[in-house]
């Protein structure tokens, strides 16, 4: 479990701990998909994440954790913002609005899943062969309303 404070550093530091665990289990074919695909999902937490409405306490904190099940990697970001993330239809002038194409492109699936307390983790699971990733039996996004 990494805690990442509402900096944009953040990303730099949940990439390096991302990187840091994956070495550390000889996973070395993933470090950089999952580096990557952290980076992006700690910078929507930062971006849309921390906003609270008027009237709730702020919780400016993230969590990352990193778990492995055999060939098996979920990463999931805990914010405390309520709101699921969705995919936007890329403007291809702009320089952001496809962190979560980016997540589905180098995960096996994702998705966002509420916290009882309020906010939400949104999760990616990466697997380090195709073959072991046709064994997943995940949604490709998931998300319970409240």
């Amino acid at each position: 479990m990494c805690a990442l404070s509402p900096e944009p550093e953040s990303a730099k530091a949940a990439r390096d701990f991302t990187q840091a665990t994956l070495q550390g289990w000889a996973l070395e074919e993933l470090r950089d998909d999952v580096a990557v695909a952290v980076s992006e999902l700690v910078t929507n937490a930062l971006r849309h994440g921390l906003r609270r409405p008027p009237g709730f306490a702020n919780d400016p904190s993230i969590r990352l954790g990193l778990l492995r099940r055999g060939p098996h990697v979920l990463c999931a970001v805990a914010d405390p913002g309520d709101e699921a993330p969705a995919p936007q239809q890329p403007d291809h002038a702009a320089e952001d609005g496809r962190g979560l194409h980016v997540v589905a492109s180098l995960s096996d699936t994702w998705g966002c899943a509420p916290v009882d307390h309020r906010g939400k983790v949104v999760w990616a699971i990466f697997s380090a062969s195709p073959e072991e990733a046709l064994a997943l039996d995940f949604p490709r996004r998931a998300f319970d309303a409240r």
